[in-house]
């Protein structure tokens, strides 16, 4: 097997490359303009072996890592184009931030309520939404191998300091760790953690091996799929291997969670060389990515992708629905077909395939996953549950919303009875959810 560099594709190198030329003027315009305000990167390793050219733009991988026209509202996107043509450099500046504004940036109460707090100090880099579970951004690793035009954390890539979650301390993450051992779960999250060399990422990890309450580390990464080198032919990829094995050797669990989104990435022999790598340290690979409009909206992508990891030891973990921020618009499907798409997956998929959980939406309150829709007195009904929960007694405990054809996200869907309305907090200050002070010390 080769060994070849990484190197990025952006928007200062992208039109030297000989595909560029070969896009529509209006498809390369849309690049243009709308990756003034939404990140765009991408590599050659996607580029050359993970799309298809002759299917551009339709092509999926091109659709997940090169943005599109319709990613921007009309008025939005025809705003930044007047701008480039006739604007000045402050002008075209100030539009991008006030748009990134109007796209959510960190939604489900991110910046306020998910604070870690110690010693009356909000600790940067840390989120501690649910009990169990801690996340935290290494400093060195928030950016990517490439950037999904989907991605939630758009905002971590925009140079906005204060939209940006990262720490170098993890003394104060052990420190917090210490003062809350009901926390047994940490995520290293980005960005991505694998973009770090080894030598970094083991300043991250080694400190977590000292405290006995954390019993699996989990690492976030779509390198498995966008630059499965890392774990193959990169320099230090052995290294990043006999990290892994110091990590099961301790007793721990390592999980990798493997954003996979369509079965192309799973097609290419460095891909399953990678998984192969990866599992023979003890860790193992769990799948996960949301449902897309115009990259996996078809349930035979589900069953290709779910077939494929499971015949390469892989785990389906989650399907996600895309979250409201960002260009969620261009990608949102009605909760009723991302169940459809799910449920029609499943059904065709063995029984080592169903350990997948899904749709499941990452709101406010916690992971509500959509279990399908019913009829009550007459009356259709979504039928819902919590995965995980701000508050744990609401996990597992169904519950029912009105049914709404049109309802894409879990705001947009009302109580079905009154004895519902508590799994519905009205804003993030509803007094079910204390903010910043839930997990303080």
């Amino acid at each position: 097997m080769d060994n070849p560099r990484y190197r990025a594709v952006t928007l200062g190198n992208v039109g030297k490359l000989p595909f560029w030329d070969r896009l529509d003027t209006d498809v390369r315009d849309a690049v243009e303009t709308v990756s003034l305000v939404l990140p765009f990167r991408t590599n050659e390793y996607v580029c050359e072996s993970l799309i298809d050219w002759d299917n551009v733009p339709d092509d999926p991988i091109f659709q997940l890592t090169f943005p599109q026209r319709d990613m921007l509202e009309d008025d939005q996107f025809e705003e930044l184009q007047s701008l480039r043509n006739e604007g000045s450099k402050e002008q075209i500046a100030r539009t991008v931030e006030r748009i990134r504004f109007e796209l959510n940036p960190h939604p489900a109460g991110q910046m306020t309520h998910n604070s870690a707090i110690l010693d009356g100090r909000v600790l940067d880099g840390i989120q501690h939404k649910y009990r169990e579970t801690a996340l935290f951004f290494p400093a060195h690793g928030q950016t990517c191998h490439a950037y999904c035009t989907f991605c939630f954390r758009w905002a971590q890539f925009v140079g906005i300091d204060n939209l940006k979650f990262s720490s170098k301390e993890v003394e104060g993450l052990c420190a917090y760790l210490r003062h809350h051992p009901e926390i047994s779960d940490v995520l290293l999250t980005g960005g991505d953690p694998m973009v770090m060399k080894n030598s970094v990422l083991e300043r991250y990890i080694e400190p977590l091996l000292e405290i006995e309450s954390v019993r699996t580390i989990r690492i976030g990464t779509k390198s498995v799929a966008y630059w499965p080198q890392r774990f193959v032919t990169d320099p230090d990829a052995d290294s990043v291997l006999r990290t892994f094995e110091r990590v099961v050797a301790s007793g721990r669990q390592l999980a990798i969670m493997g954003h996979y989104s369509h079965p192309v990435e799973l097609s290419t022999d460095v891909s399953q060389e990678a998984v192969r790598r990866i599992r023979s340290t003890g860790a193992n690979i769990r799948m996960q990515s949301p449902v897309l409009r115009h990259i996996n909206d078809d349930a035979s992508v589900w069953v290709d992708l779910w077939t494929k990891g499971v015949q390469l030891g892989c785990i389906p973990y989650y399907m996600f629905v895309e979250r409201d921020t960002g260009a969620k618009r261009y990608f949102e499907m009605p909760l009723v077909r991302c169940w459809n798409i799910f449920r029609n997956a499943f059904q065709r998929v063995s029984g080592l395939a169903r350990t997948v959980r899904g749709p499941s939406m990452s709101c406010f309150p916690g992971k509500c996953h959509v279990l399908g829709i019913t009829e009550i007195n007459g009356e259709q009904a979504f039928c819902l549950e919590y995965l995980q929960a701000r508050e744990p007694d609401m996990v597992r405990r169904p519950f029912f919303a009105k049914f709404d054809p049109r309802a894409s996200w879990f705001d947009q869907l009302e109580p079905l009875n009154e004895s519902d309305r508590a799994f519905f907090p009205e804003t993030e200050r509803s007094p079910a959810f204390t903010p910043l002070n839930v997990y303080s010390n």
